[in-house]
């Protein structure tokens, strides 16, 4: 398990322990400083992260969200695709019988496509700008919602 931060307590569920998060980079989008800085406030916030690097397919980050038995999918997108691209992990969530792990987008989404995302199964948006403190808060309201915590 990852060592918190700042001590405060790593972020349990009572069903698995620590919130386990997926970070991934779709499609084309050769752009991961922003993925690996989030992995990282991840991990200092008391999670433990997955990152799948560059260049991946949605089946392909499916198939390493259910393989890691992932709570939550992160993926940051800044290559102007990110409709198509969510609306086909959505899809294979589905069909893989995973659209149980919460999806959340962050990077240059404009705000007009929010609700395309939204109808994909992208559980919430964060903005390219947020602080890291909204990024935590984020995915643990998440989890706190299903009552997990």
């Amino acid at each position: 398990m990852t060592k918190p931060a700042s001590g405060d307590a790593p972020m349990q569920d009572a069903t698995t322990g620590t919130i386990r998060v997926l970070v991934a980079k779709l499609g084309l989008d050769g752009h991961d400083r922003g993925a690996k800085v989030v992995a990282r406030i991840l991990r200092d916030a008391g999670m433990e992260v997955v990152y799948t690097g560059l260049y991946k397919a949605p089946d392909e980050v499916v198939a390493a969200a259910v393989q890691e038995d992932v709570d939550v999918i992160g993926v940051s997108l800044l290559s102007g695709s990110h409709v198509p691209l969510f609306r086909e992990l959505g899809r294979c969530l589905r069909e893989q019988k995973a659209d149980h792990i919460f999806v959340v987008a962050g990077g240059v989404i404009p705000e007009q496509d929010y609700a395309a995302l939204s109808d994909s199964g992208v559980d919430a948006i964060v903005p390219q700008e947020a602080r890291a403190e909204l990024i935590v808060t984020t995915i643990r309201n998440l989890i706190a919602a299903r009552g997990r915590v």
